[in-house]
């Protein structure tokens, strides 16, 4: 028995089959009526057919119903739609006089699409084991039937023999069949399950990674903005201490330095931080973004800008651009502080 999952699942079918079902014994009824002056069916097997497909229908449809047989259920479906119909053809025959239409052969044909659905379900839901089981049993059951009700001078053996073995060899391929594709869907589910699993172990650590070159680069960002300008700032206050009392008319103009280097820090440290909450490639695209960088940080550092920049670039993955933006984005931090720097540590 093979375990399936909810898109094939044998008893998404049920309802189907049960429609199905009505639908041939309502067939079946309008061709007798039709086609036939005797009725070939008494009024029972279409009334006891119809039942069965509405009680299997009403249980389709009905989660309580199933929940209640388990794991019975679908085995009892199969067993309706294949075990009884064979059994009521064998009682027709039994009530039925000699006719060719009402035959032992013509009977096996009249509950084939029957047994057709029953194998479909076993097919769908038990595989290739299963269905051998199930066509050695219909013909077991059925030649065991007619052996059972044979009587000397009756119809011959050899017509329904012969149906049925034609019958267990086209059950036997179409079940093959099934079972086969049956097969190779829940190979393709097993592997399309795996490939979202590793996409989404794969999107975790895609995830992480990004997170953790944020916070390497948030930490460069503030060493080179906070941390440079703190320390200028603790030696230049080092030194005003030192001046206090010595020359205060010196320590006056470092106090206002080292207040002017402390406005600089804090736009730089509210730059950064303002760098980390925006998305430019978003709202800018990446060459006017990295335009953007090189101006802001010429102007900060009162440096002398020659950019050159094409005016479009070639189709770039997110990612790329992505890479290229926070290249650019260090590459010119780091020289902006750099030289801010050298200015501090000169005044």
């Amino acid at each position: 028995m093979h375990t399936r999952d909810s898109h094939t699942n044998a008893i998404t079918l049920l309802p189907v089959t049960a429609g199905l079902w009505l639908g041939y014994v309502l067939a079946l009824l309008v061709i007798d009526r039709i086609f036939y002056i005797r009725p070939i069916f008494p009024p029972w097997y279409y009334l006891i057919n119809a039942s069965d497909a509405l009680v299997v229908l009403g249980m389709a449809l009905w989660p309580p119903g199933r929940a209640w047989l388990g794991r019975a259920y679908v085995p009892l479906v199969i067993g309706l739609l294949s075990v009884v119909p064979v059994l009521m053809s064998q009682m027709v025959l039994m009530w039925l006089p000699p006719s060719p239409s009402g035959g032992p052969e013509a009977m096996l044909v009249r509950t084939m699409p029957l047994l057709v659905m029953a194998l479909v379900l076993t097919a769908w839901q038990y595989g290739w084991r299963m269905v051998i089981f199930f066509s050695g049993g219909m013909a077991v059951l059925t030649l065991g039937l007619h052996l059972f009700f044979f009587r000397p001078g009756g119809p011959s053996l050899l017509p329904p023999i012969t149906v049925v073995i034609m019958q267990t060899i086209s059950f036997l391929v179409v079940g093959y069949f099934i079972s086969t594709l049956m097969r190779m869907l829940q190979q393709q589910q097993a592997a399309l399950a795996q490939a979202n699993a590793q996409l989404i172990n794969y999107a975790a650590t895609q995830e992480d990674l990004t997170i953790s070159r944020e916070r390497n680069r948030m930490t460069r960002e503030l060493h080179d903005t906070l941390a440079h300008t703190l320390s200028a700032l603790s030696v230049q206050l080092e030194t005003i201490n030192a001046y206090w009392e010595v020359d205060p008319a010196a320590a006056q103009r470092m106090l206002t330095t080292a207040l002017s280097v402390t406005r600089a820090g804090l736009q730089e440290t509210r730059r950064a931080l303002k760098s980390l909450r925006a998305s430019p490639l978003d709202d800018l695209g990446l060459i006017q973004a990295l335009r953007q960088i090189a101006t802001e940080t010429a102007t900060r550092a009162n440096l002398r800008l020659n950019l050159q920049l094409p005016e479009r670039l070639p189709p770039l993955s997110a990612a790329l651009e992505q890479c290229l933006y926070r290249v650019t984005q260090e590459a010119t931090a780091s020289a902006g502080a750099n030289h801010l720097r050298r200015r501090r540590m000169a005044l």
